[in-house]
């Protein structure tokens, strides 16, 4: 097929999504890979094809984050009506997106809602890739999120994703334990052997392991992706092993959507000190997925 077109947004425009938007579009291996279409405000500096309005340096954070939001607005119903074949997200801050009006901790939850899916939230690299079962939550809310049908899912989507995205005809899914040494036979906690061990079965992976063994187990070959219960066992995981050249993959959209492995890094703005790196790699994965022959499978709708 020709070149995809990638819809690009430029993130919280207080932040380094600029810059890296700026660089990552001179890169050679990314113009060969793809058309682009940036969407955000003007006045940051990059290049824009659909403008949200226009950014004043020193806004305040409620307007920068209105500006992010919007531009994941846009860019998602972009891909919805075909008009692109993925996109790729600049980072955003949280509580600015919050003071903007859109209520979602986070990318992935707020695309989750406009294209009306479940999803799932991955970190990949050429070494590991990692699935997370419970996302942007307090860990004193992750047992009572994590439940049989939080683990299903995750299996679900991820099994559909490295299929259909990353050419795994038979996926190794590995599931990641909740508590040290996988509860060690009751002692640390019941968890692993009364809900994730069943939910494993169920769902047709592995585990649950230990997360100290199981990540560096999948590193090594063993499994296709790790399933983390909770978002900073994962993400510790992944971003020691590759930090800088991670992406964020959402799985289970209709469209690929990816993201850099880190945030808006607020105090090197402008400083000229920003890695493109990441946001290169998410460039080019999201270019690949999108130039695959074979179509993604139908999205997991959302359970009303």
């Amino acid at each position: 097929m020709s070149r995809p077109r990638l819809a690009v947004t430029l993130g919280d425009p207080r932040g380094i999504g600029p810059e890296i938007v700026i660089r990552a579009l001179a890169d050679e291996r990314v113009r060969a890979a793809c058309d682009t279409c940036v969407i955000g405000p003007t006045g940051t500096g990059a290049r824009v094809d659909e403008s949200l309005g226009h950014w004043t340096r020193g806004g305040s954070s409620a307007e920068a984050g209105s500006f992010a939001g919007r531009a994941v607005e846009r860019a998602a119903r972009m891909a919805l009506a075909g008009e692109v074949q993925g996109i790729v997200t600049a980072p955003l801050d949280k509580h600015a997106l919050l003071e903007g009006g859109f209520d979602f901790p986070g990318h992935t939850e707020m695309l989750a809602r406009i294209a009306g899916v479940r999803v799932a939230m991955m970190l990949a690299s050429e070494t590991l890739r990692v699935v997370l079962a419970t996302t942007h939550i307090a860990l004193r809310e992750v047992p009572r999120a994590l439940d049989r049908r939080a683990i299903l899912d995750a299996a679900e989507v991820t099994r559909a994703g490295l299929r259909d995205w990353f050419g795994i005809a038979e996926p190794r899914i590995a599931l990641c334990a909740l508590n040290p040494h996988a509860g060690d036979g009751g002692r640390f906690g019941r968890e692993d052997d009364e809900l994730l061990a069943p939910a494993a079965r169920e769902a047709g992976i592995a585990g649950p392991f230990p997360a100290d063994t199981v990540f560096v187990r999948a590193m090594r070959g063993a499994f296709d992706a790790v399933i983390a219960p909770y978002h900073d066992v994962g993400m510790t995981a992944i971003k020691v092993a590759s930090f800088g050249s991670a992406v964020n993959v959402t799985l289970g959209l209709p469209f690929p959507r990816t993201s850099p492995d880190h945030g808006t890094a607020l105090d090197i703005a402008g400083t000229g000190k920003a890695d493109p790196s990441s946001f290169i790699h998410a460039m080019l994965l999201c270019a690949r997925i999108a130039s695959r022959p074979r179509a993604p499978s139908s999205p997991i709708a959302q359970p009303r």
